[in-house]
Order: C-alpha cells, then sequence, then structure tokens
C-alpha cells in the first residue's frame, strides 16, 4: 500500500524546539489552565507528535516547570536590567519595576494567576513549586526590607498581598484598571515611613 506524502515537520535546534514549546503552552495554560491542557494541543501547536513532545519536556509536568522556569528566568533578567545602573535602589523602586514588567505582559501575569491558584491543591504538580517561590519572595522582600521598617516580615506579606490583588483586579478589567497607576497610589502607603 501507499502512504500518503508528508511534509516533513522543519527541524528546529533543541533550545529554538524547547523555547516554542514553552511559548505554545505558556499561551495554552493562561487560556485553558493547568488541567485544560492536552500534550496533544502542544504538540499539535508545535507541528509534533506526543512522543516528539515528551522527548523534550519528559512529562506534563515537565512541561509546566519549564514553563514555570522560563518566566522566572525572563523576569529576573529584565528586573536585573532595569535597576542595573541604579547607585542604589529602594524597596518601593524595585516593586514598581516589577509591577512596570507585570503590566506589559498580561498574558504571562494571567497565567501565572490561574497556576497559582490552581496549585493551592496539594495534589497539584506546581503546588511545591509556588510555595517556594512565595516563601523566596518574602524572604527576599523582608531582607531588603530589614534594616527600613521595625516589622519587614509583615510588610513583605502585605506588599506581595497587593500587589497579587490589584493584578487580580486588573485581568478581569484591563479597560477600567490601571496597574500601575493603582500600584503607585498603594505602593505611597504601603511604603509610608519605609527609609
Amino acid at each position: 500500500m501507499i502512504q500518503p506524502y508528508r511534509r516533513s515537520r522543519p527541524r528546529l535546534p533543541a533550545a529554538e524546539r524547547r523555547r516554542q514549546i514553552v511559548d505554545v503552552t505558556t499561551r495554552l495554560i493562561a487560556e485553558r489552565g493547568f488541567w485544560g491542557l492536552s500534550m496533544q494541543d502542544v504538540a499539535d501547536g508545535c507541528g509534533l507528535t506526543v512522543p516528539g513532545l515528551l522527548h523534550h519536556v519528559g512529562s506534563k509536568d515537565g512541561l509546566l516547570l519549564a514553563v514555570l522556569d522560563h518566566r522566572d528566568e525572563q523576569d529576573t533578567r529584565a528586573l536585573l536590567a532595569e535597576i542595573a545602573g541604579a547607585a542604589t535602589v529602594s524597596p518601593r523602586e524595585i516593586c514598581s519595576a516589577l509591577v512596570r514588567r507585570n503590566a506589559g505582559q498580561p498574558e504571562i501575569v494571567r497565567l501565572f494567576a490561574v497556576l497559582e491558584a490552581e496549585s493551592l491543591t496539594p495534589d497539584h504538580p506546581a503546588h511545591d513549586y509556588f510555595e517556594a517561590r512565595q516563601r523566596r519572595t518574602l524572604e527576599a522582600l523582608t531582607a531588603v526590607l530589614k534594616e527600613r521598617t521595625p516589622e519587614p516580615e509583615a510588610l513583605a506579606v502585605r506588599i506581595v498581598a497587593v500587589m497579587d490583588g490589584l493584578q487580580i483586579q486588573w485581568l478581569r478589567n484591563p479597560g477600567e484598571i490601571d496597574l500601575i497607576a493603582q500600584w503607585e497610589a498603594s505602593a505611597a502607603v504601603l511604603f509610608a515611613g519605609v527609609g
């Protein structure tokens, strides 16, 4: 029997293919959540078979962790680049830089908001990731605030809570909520009296 002609898939270098997989997965999770993500849809979006996709990421959980790690790397690089030239940077300036970055990437913020909410259940594959991420964020913010306020841990918790809450409001009503303006108004209160 003669097989129908199939156009061969373009062979991308491994790093480029992995980036494509992360980009497609990011978009799909932002639209559907992790539980609505199908490996077949990711494979189709990349022009791969499911076994070909698994060759690159190992599993659905591995795929999710690759997306989360990629986003953290990108954010860290961008934040460091923005504050690199300053002689001193205040905690408020660091937080404002992060909010400005997030305002420019609503699809990524949506992805993280969806995954963070889903991962509240202990059986979610990103549960440990988000728990550790929150701990690292609060520890880093507390360290930056330590010499500037008498209750750095409590202020760190409030800062993260306000940032997260404002992002949810903004994602729900992007035409009505100006994330940066709302953050700056909240930051004026949060950082009042912080040296």
